[in-house]
This record gives C-alpha cells, structure tokens and sequence, in this order.
C-alpha cells in the first residue's frame, strides 16, 4: 500500500494534454498507437475542505474555471465523483467532512486532447497530496481510468497513461513503452474549433468494415504498417520520413469519412507552408490536426494554419521530450 504523509490542509496535483501521433481507431482492432505528451496545455487541480461540514458522507463541490459548456461540467461532475468515491474506498480513508474541489485547465473539451483523463489525473494527484499518500502510477492509472470509464465508457488507456508521461508512448497489446526519439523538429497542434464527434466516427468506421468485405483488415494492416514505420524513424532521426507517413495515416482516416472539409484545409495549409508532413489527431469529424515541421519552418505554417481557420494552435518540440526519454 501507498506510503502515508501527514495530510494538508489543499492539495495540488497537475496533468497534461496529449495528442496521438499515429494509431487512431486502429489501436481499438489491436494495432500499435504512438501518443505525444503535450506539456504545454495543462491541468492543475486544488483539493481541500470546505469551512462548513455536511450531513452526506463523501459530499464534493466542483468548480471548473473558464466557461466550460453546461453538458461539459455535467459530465465532468458524474466521472469525478465516481473517481472520488473509489479513491477513498481504495486508500481507505474518510470521505467526510466535504470537499472542495476547484479545477483550472488550459485544455479545449472534444477536441482528442484528453481533457477529461488530464482533470482526472490532475484530481487524483491533488487528493493524494490532501490525504498525503504517496501513489504509485499504476495505482493514478487504474483511478483515471475509473474516470475515464465513466466519461467515455470502455476507454483503452492510452489518454490515462500519456497524460501523466514526460515523453512519447507506443501502445501495443496492452502495453506501453516509451519511445526512444532521435528526431529534432517540433509538432504544430492546430485546433479546428469544432468538437470532434468520436463515438459518430467510431459507428461510421465500423459500418464501412461491414459494408465492405476485407476493409477492416486492410484498414488495420496499413495503419499498423505507418505507425511502426513512425516509431522507428522518429528512433533513427528521419524527420522526413515521419512527415510522410502522418501524412499517409491522414488520408487512410480521410478515406474513410472521419475527416472534414474543414481539417483538411489545415492539413493543406500545413504541408503548402513547408511542414513535413500532416493529419488530424484523434477520433475525427473535428477536433485537431498535428503538423511535423521544421524549426524554420514554424512560423509560416502556425501563420498559414491560422490563416485556413484554426483557432489557436500549440508548438511541441521533439527535443524537448527527447531529453526525457529512456
């Protein structure tokens, strides 16, 4: 069991965005995932006791700053208190007297993100500090997929695991691993503005594998193909490489309707001004794409992205994850 620390007065506790590079849908038929951490969009959560006690054992309050959509917050409060609740029968501690709980992120909701596995992480992170027990990850693991489950119904892990990790993952056969990365150069994440429609996508994938006789298996071959492809070049320093192959995952995706007008204007704004390669991230219909650009490059392409309709965009260099990776 965790170690124990004398319990304060507020706890903090901080995740991260992430991104998927390449494995999108296919990792759900058992196909590897690639998934970037995104340090720079991030998380941070406050937990501690309200001045007044209740009645209602395991009481909680929820505060989420910005403007978080009604639907959003409703969400959010449903998997969080499932999650507080299984922390304190789990660390077996009181739930009483109430809880405040006040969540400040910088992560756009719908947009393949992981906003919802970085709240969790973050809540868990900010009661292990309140309580002062010292977790494990695989102990925040199995506690934000508790979330996760709640939010989003069976979830694969992969927000869980890389909105805690320091450097790239590669996800396969229920494992993870980090990724040894020798590629300098820097991923441009633009978001659309408009809500990715995962589960819409999800269903329209599926009735194209059973309206077509061998798409599934072709769908799954090419796209565990350019993902092991990805991860090794992105070991062995082809910048070059890794560009074409996200581009290739892109029009796998777009070949089978999980792509918009809209994302694919990024994506040609982003190859027009120089990036190496580009796709949307994440379950489709909206949502991000994510541009591999050269530092030379990036201000023309976060220009043009800007220019073809993105709303903000964020610049994740590969070296600064390298550092961390084993």
């Amino acid at each position: 069991m965790s170690e124990h620390r004398r319990a304060r007065s507020v706890g903090i506790g901080r995740a991260h965005a992430k991104a998927i590079l390449l494995g999108e849908h296919a990792v759900v038929y058992g196909a590897p995932a690639l998934a970037l951490p995104i340090p720079q969009l991030t998380v941070t959560a406050s937990a501690g006791w309200a001045s007044h006690t209740s009645d209602g054992q395991g009481d909680v309050s929820f505060t989420m700053t910005g403007s978080p959509s009604r639907p959003m917050v409703t969400e959010a409060s449903d998997s969080l208190h499932r999650l507080i609740t299984e922390f304190t029968t789990t660390m077996g501690v009181d739930g009483s007297p109430r809880l405040d709980v006040i969540i400040d992120g910088a992560i756009p909701h719908g947009r393949g993100l992981g906003s919802s596995a970085a709240c969790a992480r973050a809540v868990v992170c900010a009661l292990a500090d309140l309580y002062g027990r010292d977790l494990t990850e695989e102990e925040k693991f199995d506690l934000v997929q508790t979330a996760e489950n709640v939010a989003h119904g069976r979830s694969s892990g992969v927000d869980a695991r890389t909105v805690g990790a320091s450097a790239p993952l590669l996800f396969q056969a229920g494992r993870v691993q980090e990724l040894n990365i020798g590629c300098d150069g820097l991923f441009i994440i633009a978001d659309s503005g408009v809500v990715g429609r995962t589960k819409d996508a999800v269903e329209l994938l599926r009735e194209g594998f059973q309206r077509h006789a061998g798409a599934q298996d072709r769908f799954v071959h090419r796209a565990s193909r350019l993902t092991e492809e990805v991860r090794d070049a992105l070991c062995d320093g082809k910048a070059e490489e890794v560009g074409s192959r996200l581009t290739e995952y892109h029009e796998l995706l777009r070949a089978a309707g999980l792509s918009t007008k809209g994302i694919d204007a990024l994506v040609e704004a982003a190859l027009t001004a120089g990036s190496l390669g580009a796709k949307i991230t994440g379950g489709g219909l909206g949502g991000c794409v994510l541009a591999m650009t050269q530092p030379e490059q990036a201000r023309e392409v976060t220009r043009q992205l800007h220019e073809a309709g993105a709303v903000q965009t964020w610049v994740v260099p590969l070296r600064g994850l390298a550092k961390h990776a084993h």
